[in-house]
C-alpha cells in the first residue's frame, strides 16, 4: 500500500478480556524456552527489551491447535555493533514435539512503503482476524477481532516483521533514519533482521519462505536475491497484488505502458458497475480476455505512434477505450487515448456523483466534489482502515501483552521521503528475482492478484513475469492465481478461503510433501 498520513486515537479498555483462550500469561523470564538464545546484552551495550511470551489455542477444521505467539523487538546493528534501529515483530509458532525445527516458517510484510504488516498479519494470515462484512465492506463499531479459520498457522509458523518507520519499529536516532527509507535499505535491514531471527531461534534448517504485498512483494524479491548473497535461500516466496517494476503502475510522460496494463482491470470494474455494453456482461472471463489482447497489441501500438496516429486510427481506439471502460468517447478523446487510474475512478460513477475505490474498485462511496478531476477518498481504504487500527490496539495489548504508548504507523505518518534509487529510472526488484531464481532452482514462486485491483493490476503483474528472463525449465515453479476481489483480495470471505486453500498447496509443493 502506498503512504497516507495516519494518526491513530486509539482508546484501550482496561478490564480483562472475555476470551480466556486468547489471555494466556506473558513471560518475561529469560529462562523461558522461547526466549532469543542470544538476547542477553553484552558488556556496555544498553540492554534489550525483552519480547512477551503468551500462549493460545486455536481450533481449525474442528482439531485444536495451540500455539505460543512471541512479541518484541529485535535490534538492527552497524558494522561496528551499534544499534541503529529496533524492529517490532510478533512470531506464532506452533507447540509440536520437534520444537518446531522443521516446520515450514513465514516472514511476512505488507507494503507502503509505510505500511506495517497488520493487513496480512489480521486480514488472512494470523489466527486472529478483523471482523468485515463478507464482501469486505466495514461493519459498524465497535470492531472485533474473531478466531481466523483459514489461518496458515496450521500449515506453517509465521512472523510478521514491520520494517522501520511502521508499526512500532524505530531509528534510535530519528535523524539518521533515513538510511532505512530508501529500497537498498529497507532490503538491508528486513534482511538482518531475518538473519537474527533465524540465529536467535534457531531455525536456519526450517524450509523458508516469504510473503509479501504490494510494495511488500518488490521488498520480498529484493529480499530473494540480497539474502542469496548471504547464504540464504527460500523455499518459495508468496506475492499477493505485486510490483516488481514501477514502470507498469507509473503514469508519466513517456510511459505508456500502465495505460495498456490496467485497462483489463478497469473493464472488469466497469462490468461489475454495469457499465459495460450488454455484449461484453455475459462472461467476464470472456470479456478480459479480448481486452487483454487489445490492449497489448492494437491499443499500444497506437500510444507508440504518438502524433503520427491518423485521424482514422485514432476515432477507432477512442471508441475501444470507452466500450472497455465505460466511460464517454469525449471523456477518452480529452484525455489524450490514456486514462490515468485516479481520473477513471473519478469518472467511472461521476453522473452518480460517487467515487469508487483504488484498492478495490467494485467499493463505491458519496463524491463530495463531483466536479474535480481526481477523488476526494478513497472507499476501499476507509472501508478498512478503522476496523484494522481499533482491533490492533486492543489486540497487541490486551491478548499479547505488549504495553507500549508509542504511536503504531499502521500505515504512513512513521517515514519521511522514500528513495527510490536508480536516478531516472524506475523502481524495479525483477531482476533481483531472477538472479534468485538462477542461484536457488528450487525455489517456487505463489503469485495471487485481485481483478478489481486498481493500485496493482494483474496484467502489470502478468507482464512483469512474462520478462523475467528465466530459462524454460525455472518458469514452470512460478504459480499464479487470480481472485475476483481487489488488492486485499483476503478482505472477501469467498477469496480468503480460497487463498488460505492455494498456499497451503503451494507450501506443500515448495517442501515436498503431498
Amino acid at each position: 500500500m502506498f503512504v497516507v498520513s495516519l494518526l491513530l486515537h486509539a482508546t484501550l479498555l482496561a478490564t480483562p478480556p472475555q476470551d480466556a483462550v486468547h489471555q494466556r500469561h506473558a513471560e518475561s523470564a529469560a529462562s523461558s524456552s522461547e526466549r532469543p538464545k542470544e538476547a542477553a546484552a553484552e558488556k556496555g551495550k544498553a540492554p534489550e527489551e525483552k519480547p512477551v511470551v503468551t500462549r493460545h489455542e486455536i481450533a481449525i477444521d474442528g482439531k485444536p491447535l495451540k500455539y505460543t505467539v512471541t512479541t518484541g523487538m529485535m535490534p538492527i546493528g552497524n558494522a561496528k555493533g551499534e544499534t541503529e534501529a529496533s524492529i517490532f515483530y510478533v512470531a506464532y509458532t506452533a507447540d509440536t514435539a520437534d520444537k518446531n525445527s522443521k516446520r515450514p516458517l513465514i516472514f511476512a510484510f505488507n507494503g507502503g512503503p509505510g505500511s506495517s504488516s497488520v493487513w496480512l498479519h489480521l486480514g488472512a494470515v494470523g489466527p486472529r482476524r478483523v471482523v468485515l462484512k463478507d464482501d469486505g465492506h466495514m461493519p459498524p463499531p465497535p470492531y472485533e477481532l474473531t478466531d481466523n479459520a483459514d489461518t496458515w498457522l496450521d500449515q506453517a509458523d509465521l512472523v510478521f516483521i514491520d520494517p522501520v518507520g511502521t508499526g512500532y519499529s524505530r531509528a534510535v536516532k530519528p535523524e539518521e533514519a533515513n538510511k532505512f527509507f530508501s529500497l537498498k535499505g529497507d532490503i538491508e535491514s528486513v534482511g538482518e533482521f531475518i538473519r537474527l531471527y533465524l540465529t536467535r531461534y534457531e531455525r536456519w534448517t526450517s524450509p523458508l519462505f516469504i510473503v509479501g504485498e504490494s510494495y511488500g512483494s518488490t521488498r520480498a524479491a529484493g529480499l530473494a536475491g540480497h539474502l542469496a548473497e548471504h547464504g540464504i535461500t527460500f523455499n518459495g516466496i508468496i506475492l499477493v497484488s505485486t510490483v516488481l517494476n514501477f514502470s507498469t503502475i507509473s503514469f508519466s510522460p513517456g510511459n505508456d505502458l500502465p495505460y495498456a496494463l490496467f485497462l483489463p482491470s478497469y473493464a472488469a470494474t466497469a462490468w461489475y458497475h454495469k457499465k459495460l455494453a450488454p455484449e461484453l456482461t455475459a462472461n467476464l472471463a470472456t470479456t478480459l480476455t479480448e481486452v487483454e489482447r487489445w490492449a497489448l497489441n492494437d491499443y499500444l501500438s497506437a500510444l507508440a505512434k504518438g502524433d503520427k496516429l491518423r485521424p482514422d486510427e485514432r476515432r477507432e481506439i477512442v471508441a475501444k477505450l470507452a466500450r472497455y471502460t465505460g466511460v464517454s468517447e469525449r471523456y477518452v478523446d480529452n484525455s489524450n487515448l490514456r486514462l490515468e487510474e485516479p481520473r477513471f475512478s473519478k469518472e467511472l460513477l461521476r453522473e452518480e456523483r460517487k467515487t469508487i475505490g483504488r484498492f478495490d474498485g467494485r467499493l463505491q462511496g458519496v463524491d463530495l466534489a463531483p466536479a474535480g478531476d481526481y477523488p476526494t477518498f478513497d472507499p476501499s481504504l476507509a472501508a478498512v482502515r478503522p476496523p484494522f487500527t481499533a482491533t490492533f490496539n486492543h489486540y497487541v495489548r490486551r491478548e499479547l501483552g505488549y504495553k507500549s504508548d508509542q504511536e503504531y504507523y499502521i500505515l504512513g505518518g512513521g517515514i519521511g521521503r522514500w528513495d527510490w534509487g536508480g536516478g531516472n529510472s524506475f523502481a524495479d526488484t525483477s531482476e533481483a528475482l531472477s538472479e534468485a531464481f538462477t542461484k536457488n532452482p528450487y525455489m517456487k514462486l505463489f503469485v495471487a492478484s485481485g481483478t478489481f485491483d486498481l493500485a496493482t493490476p494483474y496484467l502489470g503483474t502478468e507482464y512483469t513475469l512474462d520478462h523475467l528472463g528465466l530459462d524454460p525449465s525455472l518458469r514452470k515453479n512460478i504459480t499464479t492465481t487470480r481472485y475476483d476481489a481487489g488488492h486485499m483480495m483476503y478482505t472477501d470471505s469467498k477469496a480468503r478461503a480460497q487463498l488460505k486453500q492455494n498456499v497451503a498447496a503451494f507450501l506443500r509443493s515448495a517442501v515436498g510433501t503431498k
